[in-house]
């Protein structure tokens, strides 16, 4: 029985020391593990991503040296190219500092059997530097900065095609801001990122004209607008047509953008019209009666074009955009617009002949003997051509100690016109007018006086040769 006894106490010592060993051994593991734990990263421990798990300070600085040794920046450029830069190139390396450290003291080491279920992140920044130097010449030594890769950014622009002016679209180009490459660079480096893009962070150079730029349309618009008018001047038989070649010439750019004409140059234009077809007091050719041609001076006859008025309209006309077939404004005009203006209506004077023809529509109506101006007293009816000023019937013709009554009058020079004399004269023609010739008029018998009065209008020429 006492047998039976001492062999339970001794299975109980045994129990007992069995489970004191078991304890000492957990405490031996628990203040063990809790100790390397004061040196290592407990399990499940990430820095940036990085498995940390049971390695140490040195360790882990070793890992982070050799990645950063291995950094790689990708530049993103135009057209899907990317270029890299890689540690070595700016002179990047890790500078071990005490964040690391502080990291492990934050841990609990106590706690370091619960950390196999539970996973610990850090992040942080690794301290580095890098070679500003270095890091500016591998900037500037990337393809795209080369030269024969560089292409300009231009500006859309205009330009004549087939007279008239067409938009040339902008160039984008592919030129970078080495200035701001390198700033975003550094900025790159310096936070560890990996990826740069360069068309995101708008690195290129742009155009500052793009195709639909509205200036630039709305000019091109007006400029073709102007070029594709056409005006053609009626001259009669003739002719005068101004288009684009002109129009460019006269046009002026204002400040903005618009465009009007040279007032001048259009002046000169409307000046060299009137040079040219104005007949208002030149010389005329005439073909006589008697089929003699000749050169008929002065006069107040023919066409003047109204050139301050012209130059006004021919303006407006242009930037209104108007192609037309028009007539100039004319200060004087004549019985015909064609070369020969003087057509086919009009009262033919000879003095040496004193004898005068009335032509209507082409066809010879009078023929007749007059009596012009007095040569003797210097009253000579005035040679040239001139218009029929007005027509009056019956009508008294004063001057200077007479006043006269007659029925037909036909000024065409001031005081001096065609009228009927036959209350005053029996004779008409030959030499009479030599010494006995009226004070400038043309006097004419009068059925032949009522003929021209009744057939001529107001504005038909009178030729005194």
């Amino acid at each position: 029985m006492e047998t039976g006894r001492r062999k339970m106490k001794l299975w109980k010592k045994i129990v007992i020391a069995l489970i004191v060993v078991l304890l000492l051994a957990a405490l031996g593991i628990y203040f063990g593990g809790a100790y390397y734990f004061s040196r290592h990263f407990l399990p499940g421990s990430r820095i940036n991503g990085m498995d940390c798990s049971f390695l140490t300070v040195e360790e882990i600085q070793e890992r982070i040296a050799d990645e950063i040794a291995t950094y790689t920046l990708t530049i993103h450029e135009m057209d899907n190219v990317d270029e890299k830069l890689v540690a070595e190139q700016v002179g990047l390396t890790y500078i071990p500092d005490d964040t690391i450290p502080r990291l492990l003291e934050a841990q609990d080491m106590w706690t370091w059997f619960t950390a196999i279920k539970s996973d610990k992140t850090y992040e942080m920044t690794a301290n580095t530097t890098y070679n500003a130097a270095k890091l500016e010449e591998a900037v500037a030594s990337l393809s795209a900065f080369a030269p024969e890769n560089v292409t300009e950014p231009q500006d859309a622009y205009m330009q004549e095609a087939n007279g008239l002016y067409e938009i040339v679209p902008e160039v984008e180009g592919n030129k970078l801001s080495k200035r701001r490459v390198t700033r975003l660079v550094k900025r790159s480096v310096e936070k560890g990122k990996t990826e740069l893009d360069l068309v995101k962070w708008k690195c290129y150079y742009k155009p500052e004209i793009y195709r639909d730029d509205e200036a630039l349309n709305q000019e091109v618009a007006q400029l073709n607008q102007l070029l594709s008018v056409e005006i053609t001047y009626n001259f009669g038989d003739r002719t005068e047509t101004l288009n684009s070649t002109q129009i460019r010439e006269w046009l002026v750019r204002g400040e903005d953008g618009s465009y009007t004409l040279d007032p001048a140059k259009v002046a000169d234009y409307v000046n060299q019209l009137g040079y040219k077809y104005d007949t208002f007091g030149c010389t005329h050719e005439f073909t006589t009666s008697n089929g003699e041609t000749i050169s008929v001076p002065g006069g107040d006859y023919g066409w003047a074009i109204d050139q301050a008025q012209e130059a006004q309209a021919l303006t407006e006309a242009i930037l209104a955009g108007e192609t037309q077939v028009r007539e100039p404004i004319y200060a004087y005009t004549a019985w015909s617009r064609n070369t020969d203006d003087i057509g086919d209506t009009y009262v033919e004077i000879s003095i040496l002949e004193q004898r005068m023809w009335f032509y209507y529509g082409g066809a010879l109506l009078v023929d007749t003997p007059i009596v012009t101006g007095n040569h003797s007293k210097g009253w000579d009816t005035p040679v040239g051509i001139y218009a029929i000023d007005a027509k009056k019937s019956p009508a008294i013709l004063k001057g200077e100690g007479y006043a006269s009554p007659v029925t037909y009058w036909m000024p065409f020079n001031g005081n001096v016109g065609i009228h009927d004399a036959d209350n005053w004269r029996e004779e008409y023609g030959g030499d009479i007018y030599l010494e006995g010739g009226s004070h400038g008029c043309v006097n004419t018998p009068s059925e032949n006086a009522e003929t021209i009065y009744n057939y001529i209008d107001v504005g038909a020429p009178v030729i005194v040769y």
